[in-house]
This record gives structure tokens, sequence and C-alpha cells, in this order.
């Protein structure tokens, strides 16, 4: 085990858990929610708001940072702690998500180019940078060393995440290449630590990637695969990538029996309310996702009753801030009128999107902690009954 990091179990409530996890640049309460850093920034929010609501944990995204500026250059600054000067624990993906993302969309902002943009094979994924084209190469043993390079608290490893509606045959070879690269990580990344060790730096927690689309089989055979891996925890992969939330609750249920006991579980991607709710009633610890900064910028909030769009005709003259039960409030339904709010969306006003994406991002947070709370009393099944109260997923 990497020194410095430990995981506990504190409580359960049937499959929901409550666990501390200690990293070297601090501890986080589970189960939580992950702000999202993609470029070594949680988009519109700055530091100190981060932890003014709470957060205990952001991510930031391998691929992109080794796009720009590159992960060398964060390592001279001290890995993206010392880069966004950030005293916090903080998790990198792998980029397997980004890459996937580039063989959907066959189009980069900065070039075009319709065919072979990805191309994956068993030494990696070759493809063209999103920004200018520029060839890469990504294998399990260079991304362990970009992760090492960004200094992040948990790794994860490289993996081949298909799409939600891919054949089950896709879906059994993507899973094995996921696997095979899994040990070439664990390899890697129990090198290069050796080193970080060495010379006085910080470990770093690996965590591989469960994978199978949705195929129950593959699932299970996937999860009791990744789950014997010497590694402090797991993650769940490929659970927001198209398939429909039905079947995403379906795999969560049939994989919630095999989740190891002494290991947290990341579920991938996945960040609403709801999704919250009901992915800590099935066994998942951490979560992450895009989803509250993007809605919040599009003039769309979180709220105790389902998803507001704020530029709506109604919120003009409402003195009222965004609808929430006690317990859930948050700085920005406390302080701003929906009317107001509107206001800011409406003029293109940065602040708007700021606002709306800070507060959606504290109601995640709020959710997972009232979780905590319900489950080290026992009453997770109560709290799960009162969050649907009046609520509709949208």
């Amino acid at each position: 085990m990497i020194p410095g990091f430990s995981y506990t179990v504190e409580a359960k409530d049937d499959f929901a858990r409550a666990g501390t996890l200690v990293t070297p640049h601090g501890t986080v309460k589970t189960p939580i929610f992950m702000p999202v850093g993609t470029q070594a920034t949680v988009k519109g929010i700055t530091r100190e708001q981060i932890l003014e609501i709470g957060s205990q944990i952001i991510l930031a995204n391998t691929y992109h940072l080794e796009m720009r500026p590159g992960s060398e250059i964060v390592r001279d600054f001290g890995g993206v702690h010392g880069f966004a000067n950030v005293d916090m624990p903080i998790l990198t993906d792998s980029g397997g998500f980004q890459v996937f993302s580039l063989g959907q969309a066959g189009i980069g902002e900065g070039v075009r180019r319709k065919e072979n943009l990805v191309k994956i094979t068993e030494e990696g994924v070759r493809f063209h940078s999103h920004l200018d084209g520029t060839r890469y190469l990504f294998t399990p043993e260079s991304v362990m060393q970009i992760e090492a390079n960004l200094g992040g608290d948990i790794v994860m490893a490289f993996d081949e995440c298909s799409s939600g509606t891919s054949s089950r045959a896709y879906a059994k070879k993507a899973m094995d290449l996921t696997h095979r690269w899994a040990l070439r990580c664990v390899a890697a990344h129990e090198k290069i630590q050796n080193e970080r060790i060495e010379s006085g730096l910080p470990g770093q927690a690996l965590f591989p990637i469960a994978q199978g689309v949705i195929y129950e089989d593959l699932r299970v055979e996937s999860v009791r695969f990744i789950r014997e891996l010497p590694t402090l925890g797991m993650a769940i992969g490929g659970l927001s990538v198209g398939e429909s939330k039905e079947d995403m609750l379906r795999i969560l249920d049939i994989i919630a029996p095999e989740l190891p006991d002494a290991k947290p579980r990341y579920l991938m991607g996945v960040g609403t309310p709801e999704d919250l709710v009901e992915g800590i009633f099935r066994g998942i610890d951490m979560f992450d996702c895009v989803l509250p900064t993007r809605l919040g910028r599009h003039g769309v909030a979180f709220s105790s009753f389902g998803n507001l769009k704020i530029p709506l005709a109604r919120h003009e003259r409402e003195k009222g801030g965004i609808p929430m039960k006690p317990g859930y409030e948050t700085i920005v339904s406390k302080n701003y009128s929906l009317g107001y709010l509107r206001h800011l969306i409406k003029a293109g006003e940065s602040l708007g999107g700021q606002l709306l994406s800070l507060h959606n991002l504290e109601f995640l947070i709020r959710i997972s902690q009232n979780a905590r709370e319900a489950i080290i009393a026992g009453k997770y099944g109560k709290f799960r009954q009162e969050f649907w109260e009046g609520y509709v997923s949208k």
C-alpha cells in the first residue's frame, strides 16, 4: 500500500456506506461529490469559493492538461497542487473518456479530421489533438507518467471507455483490453511510486476501472477482476455514455453485491441530484460530473424539486431564491432572487452562470453530506424517501 493513504468504512445502511479516505493532502469524508476542474480549474469558480461550499476533493483532466500546457510544465510548478495553488486532495482521470469522445465526434474544435482521429491497439491509443492536430500516443505506461507529473493524490488507470450502445462483442473486447491495460498500469504505477517516494514526493493511489457497458455478465466479470488488483480503490466507468438511466441503475443493482468492502468505489462521470441519491443507495462512495457547471452556464439550476430553467419569463418578478428544502440551502439560494438570477442570464452577464454553477455544486455537496449523516444514523431509507418527495427528475 502507498504510504499516506487509508480508507475506513465507518457505517453502513444496507449497501449505503459512510467512510473516511485519508490522502497526503487531506481527508475526504464519503460519500462525496467531486467538482471537476478540467483545466486545473473548476469552470468559473475560484479556489476560495470551492472551499467555501465544502468541497473536499476536486478533479483535474489528464488529456486536457497534457494537451495544454503540458504535464511536464505542470510538474515543474509542483504538480496541479502547486500550479493552481490548491492544498486539498486532487484526483486526475486517465484521459480514456476524452479519447473516447474524440472518436465519437470525429472533429476537434481546432482541426477537422473526419477519419482516423482515434486508433486503438494493444499498445495504446493514437489520436490527434483537438487543438492543432498534433499526433499523440497514450499507453498505460505513458498515462501513468503523465499523471505522476500532474501529481494528483488519486490517479486513474487507462481504460477503453466504450459507448453505452456498443454491441456485446465490442463491449467484451473493450473490457478485456481494459483489464490488460489495468495490469500494465499497476506495474508502471508501482515503479513510478517507488521513484517518487525515494525522491521525497508524496505517493499516489491508483484506481483501476471496471467496464462492460450494459451487459450484466460482463459488468460482474469486470468488477470481480478489478477488485482483486492491489490498489487502494476502484472505479466504475462507462455508465454515463449514452445508455438510459434505467440501464445505469440496473447495472448498479447487479454489481452492488460484488463491490469490495475495503475499497472506496467511484462512479465516474455521474452527477445529478437523483444520481447521487440512487448511487449512494447502491453502494457508491464517490461521484464526479461536469454537468453542474455546464447546466449552470446555460441557465439551469438544480433545486429540491427538480431542475429550474432560470431564463423562463415566470421568474422575472420572483423575489424568492431557488427553492430548496431545509438543510439543502446554498449560498446562492439564500442570497440571490430568481428575478435577479434571470436578469443576469438574460443580460449575458458571466456572473449569472458563475452563481448557478456554484449553487449546483453546493447542492450536490449538501446531498452527499446529508446522505452521510443519514447513513451514520441508520436512516438512509428515510433520507432517500424525503429527497424524492416533490422532486421531479428531468
